[in-house]
């Protein structure tokens, strides 16, 4: 398989590290679909994960692959292990089961494969993919609000479609969350520019808080803000939405009610099986958002609620 010159592989030499036990499923089938691009591709083999932490800062590899199997009696732990050992490098795992990778997704692993349905168009997609988001991760960290410090609207929108192609590929969901700090103008000009930014810097966080680390959080314009929540099940779109206003209300009743963050939300869920594009989804739920719009508040009136979903 040649490796084309536009491809995140390219003509550097790729060092990957597979952790597998001896039936060598991935290892083997890695090698099989780059044969052709043998010189391009430096594979270390390790049999334990006494052994596999110790070569990752010997051999300094562009992406990790760990076969569940040699993780022991708590996988979860030993990838988040293996993150913490190297953050910044893709790690992908094989697992018997769906609901064992999903967990590994939240503590570290970029990806999943399951044993038994790996083949060398699997492993050549999720390699590729790995490398790919890896380099997008590094561009997406230049798309930052210099406010609140999430995503911006374009970081989202390449976040999301890397996503949602993912997902697409395994049949995974999508839970798209919109929310708006109502009011802003008014507030901005009632309670000072400070207090304004200090309140979206407090709704950002909050989302983060709601949110797993996995997900992405970001700020779309000057009072909207989105988070994404992947391989979330269709029921959990009502459930995010509610903890978020739980915690939103929850804030707003230990502030000083003229302080309280008025926002509106709106929740949208999304299957492999459906045809939308990310954009597609973004626009459902913003049109939902604004469809909700209710008058701005009098000064008199106490703007802290949470309303929508």
């Amino acid at each position: 398989m040649n490796i084309g010159n536009e491809s995140v592989v390219t003509q550097r030499k790729i060092r990957v590290l597979v952790a597998e036990n001896s039936t060598a499923e991935a290892g083997g089938a890695l090698r099989e679909a780059y044969r052709e691009a043998e010189g391009q591709l430096e594979i270390t083999d390790v049999g334990s994960m006494a052994t596999l932490l110790p070569t990752i800062s010997i051999v300094s590899p562009d992406l990790v692959l760990l076969d569940l199997a040699l993780a022991g009696p708590d996988p979860v732990d030993a990838v988040r292990r293996v993150h913490r050992s190297a953050p910044k490098v893709p790690l992908i795992v094989l697992a018997e089961e769906k609901s064992e990778a999903a967990r590994c997704l939240e503590v570290g692993a970029t990806d999943y494969l399951l044993k038994g349905l790996v083949d060398t168009r699997t492993i050549e997609l999720a390699v590729r993919t790995a490398l790919e988001r890896n380099t997008l991760d590094g561009l997406t960290d230049l798309m930052r609000d210099p406010l609140t410090h999430l995503y911006t609207r374009d970081g989202l929108m390449t976040l999301g479609s890397r996503a949602m192609e993912t997902a697409r590929r395994s049949g995974g969901t999508l839970v798209l969350l919109c929310a708006l700090l109502e009011n802003l103008a008014i507030l901005r000009n009632k309670l000072g520019v400070r207090t304004a930014e200090q309140m979206l810097q407090d709704l950002a966080a909050l989302l983060c808080g709601s949110f797993r680390r996995t997900d992405v959080v970001a700020r779309l314009g000057e009072a909207q803000f989105a988070a994404l929540a992947v391989d979330a099940a269709e029921p959990s779109a009502p459930v995010l939405c509610q903890r978020v206003q739980r915690r939103i209300g929850t804030f707003n009743q230990l502030r000083d009610p003229a302080e309280g963050i008025p926002v509106r939300l709106a929740v949208g869920f999304w299957s492999a099986q459906e045809l939308h594009t990310f954009p597609g989804l973004l626009d459902r739920v913003e049109a939902e958002l604004r469809s909700s719009e209710v008058v701005p508040k009098k000064e008199t009136e106490q703007p802290a609620s949470v309303t929508g979903c």
